[in-house]
């Protein structure tokens, strides 16, 4: 694979394309990567793996969500190092421990043998994902800031499609060689593309959004996108801890995450109960994830231009209608309409959550105070799937847990409304 150099602009034409898309292109495959062949099919390795070993279905909801909890404890320590080594090396440690990890999944035998290599998956996932690609981006966009997060993340719905065909093979090849063959492209692939990831633009003779460095930029004459935010807009982590704001979109996450985790681990268990079969139930996914490609390109382009905590909280109750949906009615046009609605909502949040904290807190400690609040926002991973388990067994059924997080999650909207932006101290 041909990776683009990053020279500096000095040396390049200035109507090249900014470095920082290929960033967001490295972006888009890498979480696609992840989506597919994690997240979006946890729900079917569940169905296979109880299948053959017969472990229940809350003792493997328990190995995502330990998992879960794994990324927020992880959360301050990979912070600090994105910051101090840039975001390069932890993508090069994370896919190897991924890619391995999966290779690993393919020997297991035992419950206790898929917990210990679930949580080297899960360390993995954690140091190449969410955090490490968003504080990449967050440090090369400040003007563009939410439709480059929000195109970088339609990853995660293209990725739908692919998780289709993970199901397939599935139940064509059997789960090890799913899992081997899984480990095997997550290295091919992700390796090769971390060398796009340089820590700033600033590093390589560039400014973000692609401003050209010759800018004045102390002419109070040039257009305000093109000139940088002072470094000292930025606040230390122990100043932002001090805001309420920053615990209120924590929270508010968090609840959303509620129902995205829940629905990862058990919407294709949901459906399959009433009747499906795993790859036709594996269908609604690609709904989802494509109808997220939507929300995520409009979210971007709106959170540019309007007020994020407004458009994150409409998006809470698109989430929470969604959940209601799946929970009240089996029909396939009502199934496909909430997988929509969820997809839409999922979509137009999702890079809105990065891009608040930048603006709020600035780019030189992002991934500090992006650690720290992900062991805040854990909880939603976390709890989701469990709530989901646990009341499935105590209630027969996944009615009754789907209505409990679809009401945690739209009363959550009022945490984003209160999040007002800061003032620096």
């Amino acid at each position: 694979m041909k990776i683009p150099d990053s020279k500096p602009v000095e040396e390049k034409h200035a109507h090249k394309l900014f470095f920082g898309w290929w960033i967001v292109a490295g972006t888009i495959v890498i979480q696609g990567l992840h989506s597919t062949l994690l997240f979006l099919s946890f729900g079917a390795y569940l169905d296979q793996l109880q299948a053959a070993f017969g472990w229940s279905r809350t003792a493997l909801s328990a190995a995502f969500s330990l998992g879960r909890i794994e990324s927020g404890l992880l959360g301050p320590i990979q912070g600090w190092a994105i910051d101090k080594y840039g975001p390069r090396i932890n993508i090069q440690i994370g896919t190897i421990l991924f890619g391995g990890g999966f290779i690993l999944l393919s020997l297991i035998q035992t419950l206790w043998q898929f917990y210990l290599v679930f949580f080297i998956v899960a360390i993995g996932a954690s140091l190449a994902g969410f955090l490490t690609l968003q504080t990449a981006i967050a440090n090369w966009f400040i003007t563009k800031r939410a439709r480059a997060m929000g195109i970088a993340q339609t990853g995660m719905g293209i990725a739908g499609g692919a998780a289709v065909g993970v199901a397939w093979i599935l139940e064509t090849f059997g789960w090890r060689i799913t899992f081997f063959l899984a480990g095997i492209v997550i290295l091919a692939t992700g390796l090769p593309l971390a060398r796009l990831f340089h820590h700033r633009p600033e590093d390589v003779g560039l400014l973000p959004d692609g401003r050209l460095p010759s800018l004045d930029l102390r002419d109070e004459s040039a257009d305000k996108s093109s000139r940088k935010i002072p470094e000292d807009a930025d606040f230390t982590l122990s100043e932002a801890m001090r805001d309420r704001s920053f615990w209120l979109i924590s929270i508010g996450h968090g609840a959303a995450l509620l129902v995205v985790a829940g629905l990862q681990v058990h919407l294709i268990p949901h459906l399959t109960d009433l009747g499906w079969g795993l790859t036709q139930a594996a269908s609604i996914i690609p709904i989802i994830t494509f109808s997220s490609l939507l929300g995520q390109v409009g979210g971007g382009f709106l959170g540019d231009r309007y007020n994020k905590r407004f458009i994150a909280a409409a998006a809470m109750f698109g989430h929470a209608c969604a959940m209601f949906m799946f929970a009240t009615n089996a029909t396939l046009i009502v199934i496909i309409a909430a997988a929509a609605i969820h997809g839409i909502s999922w979509g137009a949040r999702g890079p809105l959550m990065s891009a608040i904290r930048a603006d709020y807190y600035g780019r030189r400690n992002f991934a500090k105070i992006g650690g720290m609040s992900s062991l805040i926002i854990q909880f939603g991973t976390v709890l989701g799937p469990m709530i989901g388990a646990l009341l499935y067994s105590e209630v027969d059924g996944y009615r009754f847990a789907f209505l409990i997080l679809a009401s945690l999650t739209g009363a959550s909207a009022i945490f984003f409304l209160l999040a007002r932006q800061p003032q620096k101290p």
